[in-house]
């Protein structure tokens, strides 16, 4: 299934930056999002709606917690 598919399936909106990451950078979004519980996630479309074209997600404090949180490859 292609990176695009599995972002429609989430059901959650994805800033346009992430579309231009490379596809392992979309690979570690899509893989945050999906880890994501019902209070995170409510939290990134409120961030996502008032912030809108400025919402970085890979600057969001959330996602760099995330990324310091796992295991080192």
């Amino acid at each position: 299934m292609s990176l695009e598919a599995s972002f429609k399936l989430l059901n959650i909106r994805i800033p346009e930056s992430v579309k231009k990451c490379s596809h392992e950078k979309q690979e570690e979004v899509l893989e945050y999002l999906r880890e994501m519980d019902d209070i995170h996630k409510k939290a990134y479309e409120i961030a996502f709606n008032h912030l809108e074209s400025s919402f970085d997600i890979l600057r969001s404090n959330g996602f760099q917690e995330w990324q310091k949180s796992k295991p080192s490859k």
